[in-house]
């Protein structure tokens, strides 16, 4: 049997493994390196670090479900895609918000956002065909909020900033449409 090869499923193995969580240990590590030399602005608590490490796990696991989905390396792709756009979409309304501060009410559609990946990715069984389209769904939710930020008069900026995250979604569903063709098609 090809050593490259899980001995209970015949996939390749995930070599990206060690250096997806060693990444997310760092990024852990940041501020509280910024905190031990001092940084100015950089004071996360103790439920910070909970809150970002469980953030970063989960972030992990999911990477994990979409290698485990497929040895294929561009839906590894979409797939690892579309979990660093959910991340970053939960990370940015924690820390800022995207529309307005972080404690507004109306980033709340954000989760809207990220239930419309998870259930296009449930209902697709997380197989290629059904992903590409999942995520342009997301996509088309994240510009529907993008809208609705402009209708509720939030910054030009703001609806800028929620209309480009639409951009993954898509590149995601483009790589997910990929894996569907053989190779050299």
């Amino acid at each position: 049997m090809n050593q490259a090869a899980n001995l209970d499923s015949g996939r390749p193995r995930n070599r990206l493994r060690p250096f997806v969580w060693g990444a997310a240990a760092c990024l852990l590590l940041l501020p509280a390196l910024a905190m031990w030399r001092g940084a100015p602005g950089v004071d996360w608590s103790a439920g910070d670090f909970l809150a970002m490490g469980a953030l970063l796990a989960a972030a992990c696991g999911l990477y994990e479900l979409g290698a485990w989905a497929s040895g294929n390396i561009v839906y590894r792709a979409g797939f690892g895609l579309a979990v660093l756009t959910g991340f970053l979409t939960v990370w940015v309304n924690l820390a800022v918000g995207m529309l307005g501060d972080a404690g507004n009410p109306a980033n709340g559609m954000f989760v809207g956002v990220l239930l419309v990946a998870a259930a296009g990715a449930r209902f697709a069984g997380l197989k290629s065909r059904g992903m590409a389209r999942a995520m342009v769904a997301t996509a088309l939710a994240q510009l529907v909020v993008a809208v609705m930020a402009v209708a509720m008069e939030f910054e030009a900026r703001d609806a800028a900033l929620t209309a480009c995250f639409a951009l993954p979604w898509l590149a995601a569903a483009w790589l997910f449409r990929k894996a569907t063709k053989p190779a050299g098609t």
